[in-house]
C-alpha cells in the first residue's frame, strides 16, 4: 500500500511540474520571471534545505551521536540568517540590475570569465555527490518500503526528480515544493508524538546505554558544533540557493522569504535527531544508522501515518534533488555553453542546453548513487569545498571593491586545494583539532588578504 501511494504521490508531482511548465520563457526558467513571492520563496528554500541529509542523515546521526545532532541542520539554520540579512538582498540587486540569472553570471560580471569557469567545474563536480546523496537516502526508503534493490530505487527517484523539473525549471518547481513542504512538515511532525508512544516515552529514552557523549548538546560521536564551519557558509552562497533568491520580486521579499526558511530550519532541526534516537530505543541492533527513519516509520507507526510520513522523506529527498538538478542545469546553460562555449546563445537555445543538461544531471547522479557509500559521507565533501571556495570570493566581491580578478582565483583556488588535500590526507579528520574546511577557508581567507596587500589599484566599476 506504501509503494502505491508514493508512486500516486510522485506522478502526482510530474503532473503539477508539467501543468506549470506551459509557455515556458527563459527567464522563468532561470528565475521564475524575478516574480517569487515571500510565501513561494520560503517554501522552494525550505523544501530545497530539507533534504535527505536533513532528514534521513541527521536521523541517523541521532541514532548514532545523541542530540548533538541538531547542528547538521541547525548550522543550515545559521547560515541562512547570514543571507537573509547580510548575502541575500546585496547580491538580489546586482543580480536585479544586471540580468544575472546564475551564480556565475554575477562572478564573470565581477571577476572575470576564468572565475566563473573555476565555479561551473567546482560545482559540477561537487553537486553531483548532493544529488547521489538524495537518491541514496530514495533508494532506501524504497528498500523499506517494498524491498526494491537500492539501484532500482536510485532510477525512480532520479526519474522523477529529472522529470518535473527539466519540464519548467525554477518555476515548476517552486510550484512543486510548496507541495511538498506541507506534506513534509506535516508527515515528520505527527510522528513524532506517536514515534515517541511506540518507544515507551522519556523513562525508555534514556534508559539504554549510549556512547559517551550522547547527551552533550555541543558534540557528542562525529557530530557537534563543528557542523557550523562546514554547514553554515555553503548555506550563504550555495549556487542554487542564491538563484532562488534571484527569483524573488525584490529586497523585502528576500529578507522576508529567507528568514522565514531560516527560522523553520532551525525549528525542524530537533525532529529527526529525536525520530533517530526514538528508533534506537526501539531498534538497538540496526546494522546502518542510515535506516533508523525509514524503519521507525515502516515498522513502529500506524499504517496510515506510516505512510504519510514516508510521503515526506520522499518528498525532502525529491526536492533537494530538483535543488541539484537547477543548479547543475542553469549553471552548464548559461556559465559553460553561453559564457564559453556559445556567446551568442540565444534564450530559446539556453532553454534547450539546461533542459538536456538536467537530464544528463539526472543519469550521472543515479551511477554515482549506484557506487557511493553513505549520505553523510557523499555530502560532507561537497559542502567543505563548496564553502572553502566560493565563500571568500562571493563575500569579497560584494563588500570589497578593491578585491580583483586574481585575488578571487587565488582565494578560490587555495580554499578548494587545502580542503580537498586535508579531506584525502586526514581522511576528513583535519588537523590540531579543527576540521578541513575551517582550514580551507582560512587559506582563502590568507590569499585574499595576500593579493589585497599587495597594492592593486582599485578595480573599475
Amino acid at each position: 500500500m506504501s509503494l502505491v501511494f508514493l508512486l500516486v504521490y510522485a506522478a502526482a508531482l510530474v503532473a503539477i511540474g508539467w501543468w506549470s511548465s506551459r509557455r515556458m520563457t527563459a527567464p522563468e526558467f532561470f528565475v521564475a520571471g524575478r516574480q517569487l513571492s515571500p510565501v513561494l520563496l520560503a517554501g522552494t528554500l525550505i523544501a530545497a534545505n530539507i533534504g535527505a541529509g536533513s532528514t534521513v542523515g541527521a536521523a541517523g546521526l541521532g541514532y548514532r551521536d545523541g542530540v548533538a545532532a541538531w547542528w547538521w541542520v541547525g548550522s543550515a539554520g545559521l547560515g541562512s540568517v547570514a543571507l537573509g540579512l547580510w548575502v541575500g538582498p546585496r547580491i538580489w540587486r546586482v543580480a536585479a540590475a544586471d540580468d544575472h540569472r546564475t551564480v556565475g553570471d554575477y562572478l564573470h560580471a565581477r571577476f572575470g570569465p576564468d572565475v566563473r569557469a573555476v565555479m561551473a567545474v567546482l560545482l559540477w563536480c561537487g553537486s553531483l555527490s548532493i544529488l547521489a546523496a538524495q537518491l541514496i537516502a530514495l533508494a532506501g526508503l524504497l528498500e523499506v518500503v517494498a524491498g526494491l534493490p537500492r539501484t532500482y530505487g536510485c532510477i525512480i527517484g532520479g526519474v522523477v526528480a529529472t522529470l518535473y523539473f527539466t519540464s519548467g525549471g525554477l518555476r515548476s518547481s517552486t510550484l512543486v515544493n510548496q507541495v511538498q513542504v506541507v506534506v513534509l512538515v506535516a508527515g515528520l511532525l505527527l510522528a513524532v508524538p506517536f514515534a515517541w508512544h511506540a518507544a515507551g516515552g522519556l523513562a525508555t529514552l534514556v534508559a539504554p546505554a549510549v556512547p559517551p557523549g550522547y547527551w552533550n548538546p555541543l558534540g557528542g560521536g562525529a557530530s557537534g558544533l563543528m557542523y557550523v564551519a562546514l554547514l553554515a557558509p555553503s548555506f550563504v552562497v550555495s549556487p542554487g540557493l542564491l538563484q532562488k533568491v534571484f527569483g524573488a520580486r525584490d529586497t523585502r521579499t528576500v529578507r522576508t522569504g529567507v528568514l522565514v526558511n531560516a527560522v523553520v530550519l532551525l525549528l525542524f532541526a530537533a525532529v529527526p535527531p529525536l525520530l533517530g534516537m526514538l528508533a534506537r530505543v526501539l531498534h538497538p541492533t540496526l546494522g546502518n544508522h542510515e535506516l533508523a527513519l525509514p524503519t521507525l516509520l515502516h515498522d513502529d507507526l500506524p499504517p496510515w501515518l506510516g505512510t504519510l510520513a514516508m510521503a515526506a522523506l520522499f518528498s525532502a529527498e525529491v526536492s533537494t534533488a530538483d535543488a541539484v538538478l537547477f543548479m547543475l542545469s542553469t549553471s552548464m546553460a548559461r556559465d559553460l555553453y553561453r559564457g564559453h562555449l556559445w556567446p551568442g546563445a540565444t534564450d530559446v537555445e539556453q532553454l534547450r542546453v539546461a533542459r538536456i543538461a538536467a537530464v544528463a544531471s539526472g543519469v550521472l547522479g543515479v551511477a554515482v548513487a549506484i557506487w557511493a557509500g553513505s549520505i553523510i559521507t557523499a555530502m560532507k565533501l561537497f559542502y567543505s569545498v563548496l564553502s572553502a571556495s566560493l565563500f571568500v570570493p562571493v563575500v569579497a566581491g560584494l563588500f570589497l571593491p578593491r578585491a580583483r580578478r586574481s585575488d578571487a582565483r587565488a582565494a578560490m583556488a587555495a580554499g578548494a586545494l587545502v580542503t580537498v588535500a586535508l579531506e584525502v590526507g586526514t581522511r576528513g579528520v583535519g588537523l590540531a583539532g579543527l576540521a578541513p574546511v575551517v582550514w580551507g577557508l582560512a587559506a582563502s581567507a590568507a590569499a585574499l588578504i595576500v593579493g589585497l596587500m599587495a597594492g592593486r589599484a582599485p578595480a573599475p566599476q
